[in-house]
């Protein structure tokens, strides 16, 4: 059995919950309750940070849910996912993509959930503490052009692509779980292997 991992902050009807070897926190459990011990997913509440956020009604904890969610990842190792450009990157001081990394040896990798089979580009900033970039694993190619917008103006109708559904916003597809588990499973979840990590990835 492959190493446990925990995936914090999930939906209700989370992937995670049909795949073995996951502690899945939703909101019922309350991910601010794990112990911690071992590498996390964490797929933190976005709407407080996003390109729309002035438009959000979100709770009055939701924000420190990432923020706690930041910690938990530099403490124990794994990855962090959020829509490119969240503003919890400049207010948690992470490093921006192709940045150097941070103290913890944290780094952000951009991506586009597409290759792993989103309707959408979906783009994606994912902060990952515990290993080097050489260390990923393969990263698959999707040929094509994606069907469907995440969100904007444009409609269905005269060449211009639909908009996806909201449960699709937030729905992670199962390719992208399963990588970012294979993810996590690789990463140290000691501070001293997370020191070591950081050295290595200063000279990547």
């Amino acid at each position: 059995m492959s190493p446990t991992v925990a995936v914090l902050y999930a939906r209700k009807n989370s992937v995670y919950k049909t795949i073995p070897g996951t502690d899945v926190y939703d909101i019922v459990r309350d991910a601010r309750t794990w112990p911690g011990g071992t590498p996390v997913v964490a797929h933190p509440p976005c709407r407080a940070w996003g390109r729309l956020r002035l438009f959000a009604n979100p709770r009055e904890d939701e924000r420190e849910l990432a923020v706690s969610a930041v910690s938990q990842v530099q403490t124990y190792g794994g990855v962090l996912e959020h829509p490119s450009g969240s503003t919890l990157w400049k207010h948690c001081g992470l490093p921006a993509p192709f940045a150097a990394p941070d103290e913890w040896g944290g780094w952000t990798l951009a991506v586009e959930q597409f290759h792993w089979g989103h309707r959408a580009a979906k783009a994606t900033w994912l902060y990952i503490v515990g290993i080097t970039r050489a260390e990923l694993p393969p990263m698959p190619h999707r040929e094509g052009e994606p069907t469907h917008i995440v969100s904007g103006s444009c409609r269905a109708g005269e060449g211009r692509r639909p908009l996806i559904t909201k449960t699709e916003r937030e729905k992670t597809p199962p390719a992208f779980a399963h990588w970012l588990l294979d993810l996590a499973r690789r990463c140290r979840a000691s501070p001293e292997s997370l020191r070591q990590a950081a050295h290595e990835a200063a000279f990547c």
